[in-house]
């Protein structure tokens, strides 16, 4: 026999009555989701939490006083310092802006106001499926950049680093390909280099960053330079500043 599906004790904070009473609806129509209270600033979600221990913040991120990234922050503090499970915070914001910083704080999903209920239902499915029927624990933070949101279209769309096969530079965006698909990113590439883990991606180019297991060899194309050539046969210039880079890539064992 199944065991019983988790029950999500769920907090809303967000100042607009008209959006508490619209998630409200929401959570109500969710299998599986429990309302627990409201909060119309940071401070007073900090006091819920730590009196009613929710599993699941559905939390607006400009507020006055304390923000919604300062609640998510101070959050992740209090469950490294203190090694207490804490909840798993879903953004609600009209602006897509923050996605970026939002996977700093450990979010497990961003949504765009109005909020729709499928779009709402798929948040706590994927959550529901990461976590299992265990409440969230604590977490040691990565120095590294493990999952994008990325603005596409009428959402954020959410893509593991581990998925994105190649990154280039276009003007002031980036393009994150993914497969047969690709989405534009407003980060310079130098921001990403410094925050993608150095032992999955590697920068061949000024405008260029690609995953080291997607990289089938190298090859110099006889007019004085050199070209990465890609496990789906594409082809990538490799920059005379970043030679070294393929050469270290060259020679080491694990290649």
């Amino acid at each position: 026999m199944a065991e019983p599906q988790k029950t999500f004790r769920t907090l809303i904070v967000d100042d607009e009555p008209l959006a508490v009473e619209r998630l409200q609806i929401l959570c109500a129509r969710i299998a599986g989701l429990s309302l627990v209270g409201t909060a119309a600033d940071g401070a007073g979600a900090l006091r819920l939490i730590e009196s009613l221990s929710p599993d699941l913040l559905l939390l607006d991120i400009q507020m006055p006083g304390i923000d919604g990234m300062a609640v998510a922050q101070t959050l992740a503090k209090r469950a490294l310092v203190d090694e207490v499970p804490r909840p798993a915070v879903i953004f609600v914001t009209a602006f897509a802006e923050f996605a970026v910083a939002a996977f700093d704080v450990a979010a497990m999903d961003y949504l765009m106001k109005p909020v729709e209920a499928e779009r709402l239902e798929r948040a706590v499915a994927r959550i529901r499926a990461q976590l299992g029927t265990a409440p969230p624990v604590p977490a040691m933070p990565s120095p590294w950049i493990r999952e994008f949101w990325v603005p596409h279209r009428a959402e954020i769309v959410r893509i593991a680093a581990r998925d994105i096969d190649l990154i280039e530079a276009e003007r002031d965006y980036m393009r994150l390909h993914v497969g047969p698909r690709s989405f534009l990113l407003h980060k310079t590439i130098t921001e990403l280099e410094r925050k993608l883990d150095p032992v999955d991606f590697v920068r061949l180019h000024r405008s260029t960053l690609v995953r080291r297991d997607k990289i089938a060899g190298f090859k110099h194309n006889g007019s004085g330079a050199w070209e990465a050539q890609l496990q789906d046969g594409r082809r990538l210039r490799v920059g005379r500043s970043y030679l070294a880079n393929a050469r270290a890539m060259a020679v080491s064992p694990d290649r």
